[in-house]
């Protein structure tokens, strides 16, 4: 009977572990391949979530939301250098008297670029921190589709 609780428990510790190591890690590839490029991010929660899809509700539960949360931040981070990409064009198409317009744009969009990274960054550590405790975690302003 001590040995049955012995293995339950591993295994709920083994699948905390999977859940917490699906954000951190995906948290990681994101920043080893920037956070702009985010599509590592992405591939270690869409294949954590293959591979223990089956086994353990809670570990894909964990691997869908960071795949989803992933794919939205590297969403924003396009859409951020497409409009970054606009307001240069602009700025240039009017030899540079677009400048009064474009610069505070450009500014505000920094400041858009930044709150993105950060809370990126926090999201990403909180779910870590709540798979490991075994808890389950819904990321804030995400696209859920996985």
């Amino acid at each position: 009977m001590e040995t049955v609780q012995m293995q339950t428990l591993s295994t709920a510790q083994s699948e905390r572990a999977w859940a917490a190591g699906v954000h951190a890690g995906a948290l990681l590839l994101a920043f080893m391949t920037s956070w702009s490029a985010g599509v590592a991010g992405m591939l270690a929660g869409l294949a954590i979530y293959i591979l223990k899809k089956n086994d353990s509700a809670f570990v894909a539960e964990h691997a869908r939301e960071a795949f989803n949360f992933n794919l939205t931040m590297f969403l924003l981070a396009c859409a951020l250098v497409i409009v970054g990409a606009v307001l240069v064009g602009a700025t240039v198409l009017t030899l540079g008297l677009g400048a009064i317009v474009t610069l505070p744009a450009g500014l505000l969009l920094a400041v858009l670029a930044v709150a993105v990274a950060v809370s990126w960054l926090v999201c990403s550590a909180i779910a870590s921190i709540k798979a490991w405790n075994g808890e389950t975690y819904r990321y804030p302003f995400t696209l859920r589709l996985l």
